[in-house]
């Protein structure tokens, strides 16, 4: 087992994520999401191979591109990802890409939805973190 390149933030929260994206104008939601995808490469890349493209791409240009699309596809595989990784090291939460289309998509029909995925998704990268903090 590898000792962890660094130590991963662990203090992921919807309410600071809220508050401080509209301090900031959405700045912080950039970094966060920008971190997430950052930090899930560090977690998962050495297991499955693969790399999750980075927040700031999406959002700034594939996003216009696409008309859309992409970020959808984007957070299907991010959350996908999260869900195999959690299950990899044994983490009893349950997330994937069901969350996002049940929570974020459909959820989006009640107003709450995307506010609990989001919540689920900052949870989720919270354990994931720690577990690699300990374990590498």
């Amino acid at each position: 087992m590898q000792a962890p390149v660094a130590q991963l933030k662990t203090n992921r929260k919807l309410w600071k994520y809220i508050l401080f994206s509209i301090l900031t104008f959405g700045i912080y939601g950039l970094v966060v999401m920008s971190n997430v995808s950052t930090d899930l490469n560090t977690i998962a890349s050495r297991y499955d191979g693969k790399k999750t493209m980075h927040y700031c791409l999406i959002f700034f240009i594939f996003s216009w591109l696409t008309l859309g699309i992409a970020p959808i596809v984007w957070y299907h595989k991010l959350s996908a990802r999260i869900g195999s990784e959690l299950a990899r090291r044994n983490i009893a939460y349950k997330f994937g890409a069901g969350t996002f289309w049940g929570w974020n998509v459909l959820g989006s029909l009640i107003g709450v939805g995307p506010f609990i995925y989001l919540h689920k998704l900052l949870k989720a990268m919270n354990h994931l973190s720690g577990s690699y903090n300990i374990y590498g």
